[in-house]
């Protein structure tokens, strides 16, 4: 097997949702992946800020922020956060239609007050891993502090959470011409959350960036994800691989589906395709 390039995103793929430890089966075959020639980035939604912990795991690049900020070993390749303008009219028609807000900086992440409240509220509410996802770094205090803290730092993504499908549908009508509203399935409460995502960047352009940088075809890649944030990334790698808890849609478009993530699933996807 010549040489590849893997990028796996991290809550529900790489860790339980919400955690930043992966089982030591996953770091294992990781190791094992790059002891071969392979190499292993992070392909995440989290901001650069909310992935610090995974770090120390040597991986071998970063697309973080859904492909805003991208790394490739110790040099950044890509940087790309909104504009001002383009900052205010977001956070402003959110705030509009009642959408709770978090903001991702590169440096730490800013939430509406009163959305911890509404998380606990509804956590229990249907299978919404997502937001068991927030509620739990919340609670972990993953640098997520109030926007009352927010100095006007540039943005890169924005987490949103709605009551009702209504409210998104009014604010997607105003931004969706520069922004992409990646959202998931309305739970039976009818709560809809997902990310505003700019139109210059998602994980897909990034692994293209990535492997252009690297003068690796983009044939060689291999991309593991469990959610929608995974789409464009899924539809542009060589080979695609959905985690069993993954969402239906992703595993529609994936090439293989492998087990989850609590089921040690990279491990047996790596050895499985020749990768450790």
């Amino acid at each position: 097997m010549g040489k590849k390039i893997i990028f796996l995103d991290i809550d529900g793929t790489l860790t339980i949702a919400g955690t930043n430890v992966p089982p030591d089966s996953a770091l294992k075959v990781i190791r094992a992946a790059q002891a071969k020639g392979h190499l292993v980035f992070l392909c995440t939604g989290r901001n650069y800020d909310m992935l610090r912990p995974l770090l120390s795991y040597g991986f071998d690049g970063v697309v973080a922020s859904a492909g805003g900020y991208v790394t490739c070993g110790n040099e950044v390749i890509f940087d790309s956060p909104m504009t001002k303008e383009q900052q205010q009219l977001v956070l402003q028609t959110l705030e509009e239609n009642g959408i709770y807000r978090t903001v991702e900086c590169l440096d730490g992440s800013f939430t509406d007050d009163g959305f911890k409240e509404f998380l606990e509220e509804h956590v229990g509410h249907g299978a919404n891993s997502e937001l068991l996802r927030w509620r739990r770094q919340l609670e972990e205090e993953l640098n997520i502090r109030s926007m009352r803290e927010y100095k006007g730092q540039p943005v890169y993504k924005v987490v949103i959470m709605s009551p009702d499908l209504s409210r998104m549908e009014s604010a997607k009508k105003k931004l969706e011409q520069d922004f992409l509203f990646c959202l998931q399935d309305a739970d039976r409460y009818g709560i809809v959350n997902g990310e505003v995502i700019n139109r210059q960047f998602d994980k897909g352009q990034a692994v293209i960036r990535v492997c252009n940088y690297l003068d690796i075809s983009v044939h060689d890649s291999i991309g593991f994800g469990d959610s929608m944030n995974d789409k464009e990334m899924m539809e542009t790698v060589g080979y695609s691989v959905c985690m069993e808890n993954g969402s239906q849609a992703l595993k529609e478009i994936a090439d293989e589906i492998c087990p989850s993530v609590e089921q040690d699933g990279l491990y047996h996807a790596f050895i499985k395709l020749g990768l450790a």
